[in-house]
């Protein structure tokens, strides 16, 4: 029998995934495409989210407003994180849709682990998410754990980084040039 943490290594190393996305980032930092296999078996609402902002193509233009080295590169702010616009309030915004609930798991947040931006409220993610440069144990069982990369961390790698304890990009961060739905 295997232990959790074996367990939601092996859930991770499995391609049980049905399907995914496809970041094409472009900036200062990093070029290149970043491919997320989105999972839907333990955050089924949260990936659907993903899926459907992607698919319409509110993840296009976007910016990763929040990049903290050894720690995570957040995006998906589609309301005030659009690159050529005013980035003032990039990471206070979300989408048009409704809050999700959590949906925790024993998925440990590793390095290439997808998982979504909230507020204090457990249940207030809406359209941001962050990828992990390093593992970050002290997130497991309190942020929904919703993909992990399978190409391009040397692009996640390459993503600008921002300053300060909040690690808000100054200048022009990197973009979220387009973001395709896979199968």
């Amino acid at each position: 029998m295997l232990s959790k943490l074996a367990f939601a290594v092996a859930l991770l190393a499995s391609p049980a995934v049905a399907s995914g996305i496809q970041i094409e980032v472009e900036g200062e930092g990093a070029n290149g495409t970043i491919t997320i296999d989105l999972l839907e078996d333990i955050a089924p609402n949260h990936a659907e989210r993903i899926t459907t902002l992607a698919a319409s193509g509110k993840y296009d233009g976007v910016v990763f407003h929040r990049v903290i080295d050894g720690f995570m590169a957040q995006t998906g702010d589609v309301q005030f994180g659009v690159s050529g616009a005013d980035l003032g309030r990039a990471g206070t915004g979300g989408s048009d849709l409704p809050m999700l609930d959590q949906e925790f798991s024993d998925t440990p947040f590793a390095r290439g682990v997808v998982g979504m931006a909230r507020s204090q409220n457990v249940n207030s993610a809406n359209s941001q998410f962050f990828i992990m440069f390093d593992q970050g144990d002290f997130l497991n069982g309190k942020y929904t754990v919703v993909g992990k990369v399978t190409e391009g961390l040397d692009v996640l790698d390459a993503i600008k980084r921002g300053g300060g304890q909040s690690g808000s990009v100054s200048g022009q961060p990197d973009v979220m040039k387009e973001v395709t739905v896979t199968e």
